[in-house]
C-alpha cells in the first residue's frame, strides 16, 4: 500500500498547479492533503471523502483549492490556483483506510499513510 505525490514544481505567484496523489495497493475512506514549510508545523490544506466526494478545507484555502478524485485511476488531485508566495511548502498526501469523521478531519494524527511530498515554490 503506497501513497505517491507528484505534481510540484516552480510557478510565479498568481499561477495554477495541481498535485496528485495516486494510491496504489486499495482505496481509502478519508485522503488528505498537508504542507509544511520550514519551522512551521504540518498544516492542513484539504480533506476528501471518497465514499460521497464531500470535500473540507481549511479556512485559509478561501476558495482557491479545490480537491478532486478520479476512480478509475484511484487518485486525488489538489487545484491550487492563485497562488502567493505564502503557499510555497512541501505539500503532502495523506490517507486513512476508514472514513474519518468531519471533526477529525484536519488533524494529522488521524492518518496512516502518507505520501512522500512534493515541493511547490511560488516566486513573487
Amino acid at each position: 500500500v503506497q501513497l505517491q505525490a507528484s505534481g510540484g514544481g516552480l510557478v510565479q505567484a498568481g499561477d495554477s498547479l495541481r498535485l496528485s496523489c495516486a494510491a496504489s495497493g486499495r482505496t481509502f475512506g478519508t485522503y488528505a492533503w498537508f504542507r509544511r514549510t520550514p519551522g512551521k508545523e504540518r498544516e492542513f490544506v484539504a480533506a476528501f471523502t471518497w465514499s460521497d466526494g464531500r470535500q473540507d478545507y481549511a479556512d485559509w484555502v478561501k476558495g482557491r483549492f479545490t480537491v478532486s478524485r478520479d476512480r478509475a485511476k484511484n487518485t486525488v488531485y489538489l487545484q491550487m490556483n492563485s497562488l502567493i508566495s505564502e503557499d510555497t511548502a512541501v505539500y503532502y498526501c495523506a490517507a486513512r483506510v476508514n472514513r474519518i469523521i468531519p471533526a477529525y478531519r484536519s488533524r494529522d494524527a488521524y492518518y496512516d499513510y502518507w505520501g512522500q511530498g512534493t515541493q511547490v515554490t511560488v516566486s513573487s
